[in-house]
C-alpha cells in the first residue's frame, strides 16, 4: 500500500516555486489559485508600498488598491527562468502601478508633447528591462534601448516627479465634474487589463450580469458614470457607488482572510 505524502501549504512554498507551476500549468483555474496565493502572501509588502506615498493627496485606501493590482500584475508577468526573485520584480512592478495612477491624473505642469512621448517610450523600456534584469535599469541602459540621448532620459525621468497633488474631491475631466473619490475606475486602467490578469478573472465572473456589464462600459467602452447610469437606468451617483461595491469586494476576495490553502501542488482539488 503506497503512503501518501502532503506537499507542503502553499503559504509555506517559496512564490518562485509557485508561479513557474502556475506558468507550466495548462488548467487556467488552478494557475489562478497559485498566483492567488501568492498575492496572499506578500499582500503586506503591497501595502506597505503604498504607505509610502500617503499623504500626497490621495487616500491611503486608494492607494493600497492600487498596490494590490500592481502585485496581481507582478505574478501574473513574473518569470523565474530570469534568475530573480520575486519580491526584486514585485517592488518594482507595484511602485509603477501607483506612480502611474498619479501621472494619469494629470501633469503639474504640461509638458512638450514629444517630450511625452519620450517618457512614455522609456517607462515602457523600463518595465521591459525590469523584467530581464530583476532591478531598475540605468539611464545609460535606458538611452540605449530607446535610442535617445543620456540627457533625453534624464529629462523625461523628469516628467515623472511632476504628477499633481490632488484631492479626492477634484473634479476629473469627462465625468461631468464628479469628483475623484466617486470615479474609482482609475484604481484599474481598464476591463482589457485586468480580465487578461489569470488571477482575477474568476472573481470577475461572479459579478452578476449587471455588474459585469458596468465594469465593461466603463473599462472597455470608456464610458463616463453619467453615461453608464443613462444606459442602465440609474443616477450618476448610484453607479459611482456601484463601482465602489464591485472594487472592494474585488480587493476583499483576494484579501488573506478569503484565502483558502490548500495542499500544494494539487490546488485544483
Amino acid at each position: 500500500m503506497s503512503v501518501m505524502t502532503e506537499s507542503p501549504a502553499p503559504e509555506h512554498v517559496d512564490a518562485e516555486s509557485l508561479l513557474r507551476e502556475a506558468n507550466s500549468e495548462c488548467d487556467p483555474i488552478r494557475a489562478a489559485r497559485l498566483r492567488d496565493h501568492v498575492v496572499v502572501q506578500h499582500r503586506g509588502l503591497a501595502m506597505n508600498l503604498a504607505r509610502r506615498f500617503d499623504r500626497r493627496g490621495v487616500e491611503l485606501d486608494d492607494l493600497q488598491q492600487v498596490a494590490l493590482l500592481g502585485l496581481v500584475l507582478a505574478a501574473r508577468r513574473y518569470r523565474p527562468d530570469k534568475g530573480h526573485g520575486f519580491t526584486a520584480f514585485a517592488v518594482p512592478t507595484i511602485t509603477g502601478e501607483i506612480k502611474r495612477y498619479f501621472r494619469d491624473h494629470g501633469w503639474a505642469v504640461r509638458p512638450p508633447r514629444a517630450l511625452q512621448e519620450t517618457h512614455r517610450e522609456i517607462r515602457e523600456a523600463r518595465e521591459s528591462l525590469q523584467q530581464e534584469l530583476g532591478r531598475d535599469p540605468s539611464a545609460d541602459e535606458l538611452a540605449e534601448v530607446v535610442g535617445c540621448s543620456l540627457e533625453a532620459v534624464r529629462s523625461a525621468q523628469q516628467v515623472e516627479t511632476q504628477y499633481r497633488s490632488i484631492s479626492l474631491d477634484t473634479p476629473v475631466a469627462g465625468e461631468d465634474s464628479s469628483p475623484l473619490r466617486d470615479t474609482l475606475a482609475d484604481d484599474i486602467r481598464d476591463f482589457d487589463r485586468v480580465d487578461s490578469v489569470v488571477s482575477l478573472r474568476p472573481l470577475l465572473m461572479q459579478l452578476s450580469p449587471r455588474e459585469q456589464l458596468i465594469v465593461r462600459l466603463r473599462f472597455v467602452d470608456n464610458l463616463t458614470q453619467r453615461q453608464i447610469g443613462q444606459r442602465i437606468g440609474v443616477s450618476q451617483m448610484q453607479v459611482s457607488r456601484l463601482l465602489t461595491d464591485i472594487l472592494h469586494r474585488l480587493a476583499e476576495q483576494l484579501s488573506p482572510s478569503h484565502a483558502r490553502p490548500r495542499s500544494h501542488p494539487a490546488l485544483a482539488g
